[in-house]
């Protein structure tokens, strides 16, 4: 078990995990249960050994997990649940598959086993706010550009550039995938892509303090461990909205990624046919005039 780089662990205001330097991810492993022992001692009693890094790990993880299940109410931890949405074989996100799924109610929050009112649920349901990719988008796009460039006047009252208010995010909740060739239908789909693309490369911080196993927190919530308990926060950083100029790098960087692919499949593919004739080159029959 590895934390990605991404996934930084701070002490104090220090980084103990992370990617400070060339180390191996064990390495980085092993420091980072060093310092978390005296806050997450292992229950079993191991004292020191891969076994006790495990164990320490397993119990942060565990810690972690319980806070982003929690409830809004003083930290009630939910239980990750194997809805109906968990059977069956897995599906990409990126296929048409998935989306038709999505498109038929069939892919929703509620079918993702976590339960209502964590933060990981309502992550999750802003996330799925975009119902078109970005190939689906970019016409719709180009529409509200067309009206602009004829209404200039219109971008405010439009609200491209905000103020992102309740209206504006009321105007979020129209699921509708039937497009009627309005500028409106366009615009909300375009701002849902917006705050969907926020809100998967938003930020998750926890900060957890120990606190006394007599001790009552009025202000914070509480998550249990092995050896004591946390006081815990978390926080949802990075929520600036994408910017609405970005959808056409998006569309071209999609192409470009797309184009790659393509290239990569054909020179595969011609290599594989060219060691074909190769290997058939001893069986190949001539004919000769008689």
């Amino acid at each position: 078990m590895t934390f990605p780089c991404f996934f930084p662990f701070l002490q104090n205001g220090e980084l103990i995990y992370g990617c400070k330097d060339a180390r191996s991810p064990v390495a980085d492993w092993s420091e980072l249960a060093h310092h978390l022992k005296p806050f997450f001692f292992p229950s079993n009693g191991l004292a020191s050994g891969p076994h006790c890094t495990r164990a320490v790990i397993r119990e942060l993880v565990r810690v972690i997990t319980r806070v982003l299940l929690s409830g809004s109410d003083k930290g009630r931890a939910g239980t990750l649940r194997s809805g109906p949405g968990l059977r069956g074989p897995p599906v990409c996100e990126a296929s048409p598959f998935s989306r038709s799924l999505r498109c038929q109610g069939k892919n929703t929050p509620e079918r993702s086993g976590l339960p209502k009112g964590c933060l990981l649920y309502k992550t999750l349901q802003v996330q799925m706010l975009d119902l078109l990719d970005i190939e689906g988008l970019y016409p719709l796009y180009r529409r509200v550009e067309r009206y602009l460039e004829e209404f200039p006047e219109e971008r405010k009252t439009l609200q491209i550039d905000g103020p992102y208010d309740e209206a504006f995010y009321q105007r979020l909740l129209d699921l509708s995938t039937e497009d009627d060739g309005t500028v409106a239908f366009a615009l909300t789909k375009v701002q849902q892509y917006r705050v969907a693309m926020t809100a998967k490369d938003c930020s998750i911080m926890i900060a957890l303090s120990p606190c006394l196993q007599d001790a009552s927190s009025d202000q914070r919530p509480i998550v249990p461990s092995s050896r004591s308990r946390f006081a815990f926060s978390v926080s949802v950083l990075d929520l600036d909205l994408k910017p609405y100029e970005s959808i056409p790098h998006q569309y071209k960087l999609d192409g470009k990624i797309v184009n790659y692919y393509l290239k990569t499949v054909h020179a595969k593919d011609a290599t594989v046919m060219s060691t074909r004739f190769k290997e058939s080159e001893d069986c190949t029959l001539v004919l000769h005039k008689v």
